[in-house]
Formats: structure tokens, sequence, C-alpha cells
């Protein structure tokens, strides 16, 4: 399995991570199939470098623009401010919608890593293709 993100979206990413340091920042990537197109700017609501949390409204618009575009919400994205670009306990047992893949930049090492979760909670990388 795999993701295609195109290289601006990537490099919107990193800059969302490193202007939002120390918090964590988020988001939403939109498209079709395994293709991003989009990126939506998400607020942290809980202002934290460990972890985060949507703005229930800002959630309701991403899904209706998305909707509107006739794509979809593919990935939540957000950013490890100090620690790697791997799934924490937390990525995991908050990871409930099994469709959605979860992507996470490390501000710290300056890389990205892609994964999707499973019902039973096991994660599995996935490849990042960069358009």
């Amino acid at each position: 399995m795999t993701i295609k993100i195109p290289k601006k979206i990537i490099n919107k990413i990193v800059e969302h991570g490193k202007k939002d340091f120390p918090i964590e920042a988020c988001g939403y990537l939109i498209g079709n199939g395994d293709t991003v197109t989009d990126i939506i700017y998400m607020t942290n609501i809980d202002k934290s470098n460990e972890h985060f949390t949507f703005d229930p409204k800002e959630q309701f618009k991403a899904l209706k623009y998305a909707r509107e575009k006739g794509e979809k919400l593919l990935a939540v994205y957000h950013s490890h401010p100090n620690s790697p670009a791997r799934m924490s306990n937390e990525d995991i047992r908050l990871a409930n919608d099994t469709s959605m893949k979860y992507l996470i930049y490390s501000v710290v090492d300056d890389k990205i890593n892609c994964f999707i979760v499973d019902k039973d909670k096991n994660v599995e990388k996935i490849e990042i293709v960069v358009l």
C-alpha cells in the first residue's frame, strides 16, 4: 500500500510543523484513491507538544470542503515536535478510522512516515510516493 503526495504538499506539512513548534501541528490530506490533492490545516485546540485534538467545527468544514470538491479525507497528519515519526501509543489508541492513513512529521528528525492502523490496533508503515 502507498500514499501519493505532491512535493508541494509535503513541503506544506513540514512548514506547518515548524511554524506550530513547539506544539503539534495537525490537519487533513484530501484526494481520491491513494493520491493526495490538497491539504487542510487544522487547529490543535489542545495546544500540546504531546497530542492534538481537532476543533470539531473545523472538522465539519474540512469534510464539507472535501465533499464539495468530489474528494475524500484520505489522511490525518500531525507533527511530533520532539520525537520520531512513528505512531505513539496515544496515536494508536486514538486511530479509530481504519480507512484513514496517519502521516507523522518529526520536526526534530525532519522525517515523514505514514501508517495504517487496523481494527485490532496493528500498525503498518506504508510507502509515501512523492509526486
